[in-house]
């Protein structure tokens, strides 16, 4: 297996395998709204949308600041589980939990231990879950000594991707929360567009060759064909029955299949994740430190993470 190409979007990086690799996806239009924790699709919301990507939430944490995260953990899960929660708020949840994460992952075991014993059950749960994740996906690339030929682009809204993970589900018995966490891991939801080193593409990373087996005709660029592709390549290889065996055949990495599984349970435990999840930005690590690349890169300048 090649790793990806070097670099690693945190808290998950790219990595390519024989089938498929890191890299991108096709522009889309930008969401109005963010999914209930139920994951019926919202009443739009009212008022403009906007780029967080240059406004890092958390900076590196003190350790005497152990509390002070915890409770901001626990909150931004109460926010996310919260039907009745603005938008704006729900993107700050996530954010927060992405930034955590990575800061955890990062902080000595004393310090994680001195959070996460300090959460509700579920978040402590979650925050393990996630930070297992961060720490399974920083060890499958080195910081790049360049910033990656990728352009940034708007995801599709949440809502529309739930309806393809779970019309895939349906089709093939694969979990949508495991094709969530693929395209999440992948392109963060199809913010990243561009080729990967090995040559795959699309939101869900096939190499062409791959999508020739399982694309069905469709365009490899297009979450709508990629989604459930990716789901007959799993149920292919053992999905559901087997769904370590069948993403390591997705990319044969053990540290992959571990963050993977660790993402896709926390969506099974609770649904609310997926909204936190789908605010999860595009940070790229290089060796000057992690870059922010907004919505809009290469013309929007990348910004070094707050606190860096």
């Amino acid at each position: 297996m090649a790793l990806a190409a070097a670099g690693c979007v945190l808290v998950s990086c790219s990595s390519a395998g024989p089938d498929r690799s890191d890299g991108p996806e096709t522009p889309v239009a930008s969401p109005t709204a963010t999914v209930r924790p139920d994951g019926r699709e919202p009443a739009p919301t009212t008022g403009p949308t906007t780029d967080p990507t240059t406004r890092p939430v958390l900076p590196a944490v003190p350790a005497r600041q152990a509390p002070a995260l915890a409770g901001q953990l626990d909150r931004a899960a109460a926010t996310l589980r919260d039907p009745g929660a603005r938008a704006a708020d729900v993107r700050r949840a996530g954010e927060l939990q992405q930034l955590a994460a990575r800061a955890l992952a990062e902080a000595p075991p004393r310090f994680r231990v001195r959070v996460t014993d300090r959460l509700r059950p579920a978040t402590a749960r979650a925050t393990r879950n996630d930070v297992r994740a961060a720490m399974l996906l920083h060890g499958m690339s080195a910081p790049a000594p360049r910033l990656p030929r990728w352009r940034i682009v708007a995801p599709p809204p949440p809502a529309e991707l739930l309806r393809l993970y779970r019309r895939a589900e349906r089709s093939t018995g694969v979990p949508w929360e495991y094709l969530a966490a693929i395209h999440l891991v992948e392109t963060r939801m199809g913010r990243i567009d561009g080729v990967s080193s090995a040559g795959a593409r699309g939101p869900m990373q096939f190499l062409p060759s791959t999508w020739q087996l399982y694309g069905a005709g469709g365009d490899i660029e297009d979450p709508r064909d990629a989604i459930p592709a990716a789901a007959r390549l799993l149920a292919r290889h053992g999905a559901p029955r087997d769904m370590a065996g069948a993403l390591w055949h997705y990319n044969p990495s053990d540290r992959y299949v571990g963050a993977v599984t660790a993402y896709a349970r926390n969506l099974q435990r609770s649904p609310s994740a997926y909204a936190g999840y789908w605010h999860w930005r595009v940070l790229y690590q290089h060796v000057r430190g992690v870059r922010v690349l907004p919505v809009g890169y290469p013309k929007r300048p990348a910004q070094p993470l707050a606190g860096r």
